[in-house]
């Protein structure tokens, strides 16, 4: 039975007041199922996508169970942690805190690298109620004395497997372990690699399971269309694209930091404002860029994947693909930042033939075919597309074998 509001999952009735104000009316199927399972104090395993609406399904019954506590935490000291991969998604996370929380008296800090431990450091002299953090910074703050989890007995693990792929693992497990054993741990992540799955045994207690499929977030109102071409096209193709006013507001994805950047100097030498964010870019600068898109001052972002899981924006109109991501599961976190809060939306992938193998492999994760327009490559098919393609080829070269001492003597005479 699906819960038809967020009265019936039992909600204290400051965080519905909260609610409220926000316009929230209807709880995710993520939302549904997980929070009566954590208001009970069980353990959690979320398998979940962006845009499902987890980060509310772990935070309001955090509230709930911390308004309920009443404790005040000591100096130094936190009564919950959340761990996230990446800046933009733990003050997203932050956020959101304030937004449900705002009729309690909470006191929240995020921790990150990127800026000044200064405030950070300033923040946890008193203690607070909640630490928003990225495990590398984290780290840094409690070997430094700043920051101290021994009765932290609240842990949320946001985007494990985003973790694990940034290496942040090893850090996650001492952090961990300067935690009590007696807590109450969620884990979420949107695939389960085998390293992600050993520390979900590791740490959670006889854990709820919740799983929100892919096939669930690419949902029906994201139009989703794929233009075939060659590597050398997408820039022209980009523009013109760019140049219809119904793209409002502009995702556009790249895979490398390198390749952002160059889609923005292309633009601009093309006459189209855009900024890049990632992960060489000044915490700042990411936070500039993703103000000014926001504020609609500037319509076209070009981010690498560390935005997919870091961007809540609800009225990004079109997500463009420029290369396809080489892991499945990352389109399906960039085409999620369209189409959010009931809005509809549009995702197009730019893929040339080296790119073939990701696209099929995307729609064996959505189980559906993209819709094709634009023309197909002319590069002969039956074959994989490679760097010779625009080459020409060497001739093959013919080896004689040498008489006399064995190859490894003749070496070792030289």
């Amino acid at each position: 039975m699906t819960n038809t509001n967020f009265a019936d999952l039992g909600l204290a009735e400051r965080l519905l007041a909260a609610l409220e104000d926000a316009n929230y009316q209807t709880p995710t199927p993520i939302q549904s199922k997980a929070i009566p399972q954590l208001l009970k104090g069980r353990d959690l395993l979320g398998i979940a996508q962006t845009g499902t609406g987890k980060t509310a399904a772990f935070t309001l019954p955090l509230l709930h169970k911390l308004q309920l506590d009443g404790q005040r935490p000591d100096a130094r000291r936190a009564r919950a942690l959340i761990m996230a991969p990446t800046r933009e998604l733990v003050i997203q996370i932050s956020e959101s805190i304030e937004t449900y929380g705002a009729r309690l008296q909470m006191r929240h800090t995020v921790i990150m690298g990127g800026v000044s431990s200064k405030r950070q450091i300033d923040a946890m002299r008193r203690g607070v109620d909640i630490i928003v953090a990225t495990p590398g910074r984290l780290l840094d703050l409690i070997q430094q004395g700043h920051v101290d989890l021994c009765m932290t007995d609240n842990l949320i693990l946001d985007e494990a497997d985003r973790m694990l792929d940034m290496g942040f693992i090893r850090d996650v497990r001492k952090i961990i372990a300067k935690m009590p054993t007696k807590r109450q741990t969620l884990l979420f992540s949107a695939t389960m690699p085998a390293e992600v799955a050993k520390l979900a045994g590791d740490i959670l207690n006889n854990p709820e399971r919740v799983e929100i499929t892919a096939k669930t977030v690419a949902v029906d109102r994201i139009h989703q269309q794929v233009y075939h071409m060659e590597a050398a096209q997408k820039r022209r193709q980009l523009s013109e694209l760019l140049a219809d006013p119904k793209m409002e507001r502009v995702i556009v994805f790249t895979r490398t930091k390198h390749g952002a950047n160059k889609v923005v100097k292309n633009l601009a030498n093309d006459g189209i404002g855009a900024e890049a964010i990632h992960g060489n870019k000044s915490q700042g600068a990411r936070q500039r860029a993703l103000e000014n898109f926001r504020a609609g001052q500037m319509r076209v972002l070009v981010a690498t994947d560390i935005a997919s899981r870091g961007i809540d924006i609800d009225d990004v109109t079109h997500v463009i693909n420029y290369e396809l991501p080489n892991i499945a599961e990352s389109y399906v976190h960039r085409i999620g930042r369209t189409a959010r809060a009931g809005a509809t939306g549009t995702a197009i992938s730019f893929c040339d033939i080296s790119e073939r193998p990701h696209l099929r492999g995307i729609e064996r994760l959505i189980k559906q075919t993209l819709e094709v327009v634009g023309d197909i490559p002319s590069v002969p098919e039956g074959r994989p597309a490679t760097k010779g393609d625009t080459a020409k080829p060497r001739p093959a070269q013919r080896h004689r074998r040498r008489r006399g001492r064995p190859q490894r003597e003749r070496r070792k005479a030289a």
